[in-house]
């Protein structure tokens, strides 16, 4: 039954709780104590505290939260910190409330925003409490996760809304809190609602801790055998996780009968090569792997067997702390120190209890166990004291080893004290943008007031305050420098409508509309540069470009070696050398003149950067790409960058400036990410239309649409795949090219060979510009099961005799998911 049929006639306390408690009855639940005590507080109207374990039900806390406010006709909103997350609340209060009650707010997707309940990131919130303040129609909100309160980045928009949303009922949720007192106090005073803090939940599933000395493999097998499985090994690298689990596959995870259970429930799912190929061989030996660098399609697999008991063990990353759906036994820490990004460092209690908190799940588990594996050189010590015996002069002589150089010693006290540790108390985060003055200014009333309020009653310290404060002003400044705002009457004023919800939620999307006039329509490299442009604003994928540098160091070292350049010149010359920015100097110019007007946007960094058009420019696959860059241990972020580059080209570049080769850009585009993993597009398109009848599919189930079916996007995939062959012939790569085509055409290295070497004799180059890529090249008869198709050669003559005839099996890419090219003949027509 949807859950706002069990509305009550009247807001009354009793009559709300006894509503939703009969509901959670009908699911076949039963509220725990601390549930029942918050949810008597959350209908009684007070601000809520709930800093209860890991699965100890604060989703259902948060559900009946809704419901209140329903009941009470108060438009609630619940936030968390990443928009998956979101995303995941969303279609789950779908379910509960009904579609039409439930919308959604992430920056990039705006679904529903009128409805009763709004599912949104943290960031969201807080603009919409700048921009409305007291006035906002914001009568709950519901803040999980509330721990990232502390993030140095991000911690801000936590904060604002509590100071900015004085009428609205406040529930704040984390297993991690800490002390609470500061948060008790502050709400109280500036809600005027009294401030349950709900702590004395027992954990439903005890956790029990222990520190290992024995080694890992040794300890694995113990739990193994004592039936502590499925194991969930923490690592702090995703390479050390799929090192672990490749050194894993010498212990017999599985019987012969789990192992046929494992094929059976795998099916006909496609993996992919590279690291597909690897993840299916450990899978099949019951050993999963998870990180965020995986295709997520492969993270839900990996989810969905363990769920099914089908994984002895998973060896993943600390991203569990934020939430997976696994129901794992026992957590095995490898260590207890993590590179942030900055420095190498002890974990934080809050960091050991999150991820701690994971193991043993209600329902599944009746004692959750957490094991910390002693340093490797304290293993040794064990081993060789242990050999010496109780003879003191043998102990006395073993060499104790030390903790490698340049790591962060600790053992067993390190241990005992993360157990027993409270979380750190949370610490501000507040920061001033030239975002939030926009917001506050365009409020209307006393920007002034509202600016000194916000600047001066926020949880800095007074010396913190101060430098906001500076920094207000000089961003005030600067906005009455820009035309931006003016001064009038005493006050501050927005001088023209900045359509605030698009300039501030997707800051640098309007910069990418006006650069795009900068661009003439005529040229071959438009649709190339409209990608560059788009490219820019979007964020930045670190190992990407990192890869994309190492290869283009690789590349000039070998260019300079053979151009006998001296070794000390080499190396300064090389720190010249990055990854690819087309139109760097183009867009450098134009954001500085755009800025001017718009200084807001210098929140903002613009980042150059060629990932989709290299991509396209090689005429690559997915597969050929993370191959090229050596990228299989981050092909999802790969995948993710590329989806959200076409959700950005799709939502961004208006109608008017697309063009047909632009157009085909676009849909080859969604069409390689579909095929990959359709998950992340099927979700879009879920978001965009949240009524429609969903089918649900088996994660275990990942066929994607037929790629034939996008006619237009599977052409460009020909025409992408076609074109690979006459780049790698313009390179005089016949080994490569028999690596395409040896298996599927019999062409191998020596047929190219000769190809090449009669090509050569009459023309001294093939040209692989755009134009040579263009349409008029490409000569395609489509048949009902089969394409004939010619790729001809730009020759610089301009004679177009030269050319590759091939033909594309539609069944067998359909199968594949990509163009299947067998090669008929290289040579004059």
């Amino acid at each position: 039954m949807n859950l706002t049929e069990r509305l009550p006639g009247t807001p009354e306390p009793d009559a709300v709780f006894d509503a939703f408690q009969t509901w959670v009855a009908e699911q076949g639940l039963t509220l725990y104590p601390h549930q029942e005590e918050a949810l008597i507080e959350i209908a009684t109207g007070a601000n809520v505290i709930l800093s209860t374990p890991t699965g100890s039900g604060k989703s259902l806390v948060a559900t009946g939260a809704h419901f209140a406010a329903l009941a009470d006709k108060r438009t609630t909103f619940y936030t968390a910190p990443i928009k998956a997350l979101v995303s995941e609340k969303f279609f789950a209060l779908c379910a509960i409330f009904g579609a039409h009650n439930v919308g959604m707010l992430t920056g990039d997707a705006n679904v529903n925003g009128d409805a009763p309940i709004i599912c949104c990131t943290a960031e969201i919130l807080a603009n919409l409490a700048l921009r409305e303040g007291a006035d906002a129609d914001v009568g709950q909100v519901v803040m999980d996760e509330f721990h990232f309160y502390s993030e140095p980045d991000r911690g801000w928009a936590w904060q604002v809304p509590l100071i900015e949303l004085p009428q609205a009922q406040f529930i704040l949720m984390s297993a991690t809190l800490g002390d609470t007192t500061r948060f008790v106090d502050d709400l109280q005073r500036r809600t005027g609602r009294p401030t349950a803090v709900v702590t004395n939940a027992e954990r439903p599933v005890p956790l029990l801790f222990s520190y290992a000395k024995t080694p890992l493999h040794e300890t694995i097998e113990e739990l193994l055998t004592t039936h502590q499985a499925p194991v969930y090994i923490v690592h702090f690298t995703q390479a050390s996780a799929l090192e672990r689990a490749q050194a894993l596959m010498s212990i017999n995870m599985a019987t012969r009968a789990e192992k046929d259970a494992i094929a059976a429930a795998l099916g006909n799912f496609r993996f992919t090569a590279g690291f597909g190929k690897t993840l299916s061989r450990l899978i099949r030996h019951g050993i999963g792997v998870h990180h965020a660098g995986m295709l997520p399609k492969y993270r839900r697999l990996v989810e969905t067997l363990a769920q099914a008991g089908l994984l002895k063990v998973i060896c993943g990353t600390d991203t569990l702390g934020v939430g997976i759906n696994v129901p794992i036994r026992t957590v095995l820490f490898t260590g207890l120190s993590k590179y942030d990004g900055v420095r190498t460092r002890l974990l934080k209690a809050r960091e050991f209890h999150q991820i701690a908190g994971r193991a043993g799940r209600a329902g599944y588990d009746t004692l959750g166990t957490v094991i910390v594996q002693a340093p490797e050189h304290v293993i040794d010590n064990e081993k060789a004291l242990a050999k010496a015996g109780d003879d003191p002069k043998k102990r006395r002589k073993v060499v104790r080893k030390k903790p490698p150089e340049g790591s962060i010693g600790w053992g067993e006290p390190t241990f005992e004290r993360l157990v027993a540790a409270e979380p750190e108390q949370l610490t501000s985060s507040f920061q001033v943008s030239h975002a939030m003055l926009l917001n506050v200014i365009a409020r209307g009333g006393n920007p002034f007031e509202s600016m000194r309020h916000l600047l001066t009653d926020n949880h800095e310290e007074p010396a913190a305050q101060r430098k906001h404060i500076r920094r207000a002003l000089a961003i005030a400044r600067a906005l009455l420098a820009g035309g931006v705002i003016e001064k009038a009457d005493g006050t501050y004023k927005l001088v023209k409508d900045l359509q605030l919800d698009f300039a501030l939620n997707q800051a640098l999307s309007p910069f990418a509309l006006a650069s795009l006039e900068l661009l003439g329509k005529e040229s071959p490299d438009y649709p190339l540069d409209v990608v560059s442009i788009i490219e820019a604003t979007l964020e930045d994928p670190r190992q990407v470009l990192s890869a994309q540098q190492f290869k283009a160091k690789g590349e000039a070292v070998n260019a300079m070696k053979s151009e006998g350049i001296e070794y000390d010149q080499r190396m300064e010359l090389l720190e010249q050398v990055t990854y690819p920015k087309p139109l760097v100097e183009l867009l450098d110019a134009a954001y500085e003149t755009y800025r001017r007007g718009h200084p807001w946007v210098a929140d903002y960094e613009l980042k150059p950067k060629s990932v989709v058009r290299d991509m396209y420019e090689r005429a690559m696959t997915f597969t050929e790409y993370v191959s090229f860059y050596g990228l299989s241990r981050s092909e999802g972020l790969v995948l993710r960058y590329l989806a959200d580059a076409f959700r950005a080209l799709r939502q961004t570049v208006p109608e008017d400036a697309r063009t047909e080769e632009l157009t085909d850009l676009i849909e080859w585009l969604g069409e390689l990410v579909r095929q990959v993993d359709s998950s992340l597009l099927d979700e879009w398109e879920r978001l965009r239309n949240p009524g429609a009848e969903v089918v649900e599919i088996s994660p275990l189930d990942d066929r994607p649409p037929a790629v034939t079916r996008n006619l237009r996007a599977f052409r460009v995939l020909v025409r992408n795949a076609l074109f690979r062959r006459v780049e790698l012939f313009a390179l005089r790569r016949p080994d490569e090219l028999a690596d395409l085509d040896a298996a599927e055409s019999g062409w191998t290295s020596e047929r190219w060979i000769e190809a090449l070497e009669e090509y050569y004799a009459e023309y001294p180059v093939v040209g692989t510009g755009p134009a040579a890529r263009g349409p008029a090249f490409l000569h395609i008869e489509q048949g009902p099961r089969q394409w004939k198709v010619r790729q001809v050669f730009e020759d610089p003559e301009g004679d177009h005799d030269w050319g590759i005839e091939a033909e594309v099996d539609l069944e067998a890419s359909d199968e594949a998911g990509a163009a299947v090219i067998r090669i008929v003949a290289v040579g004059p027509h």
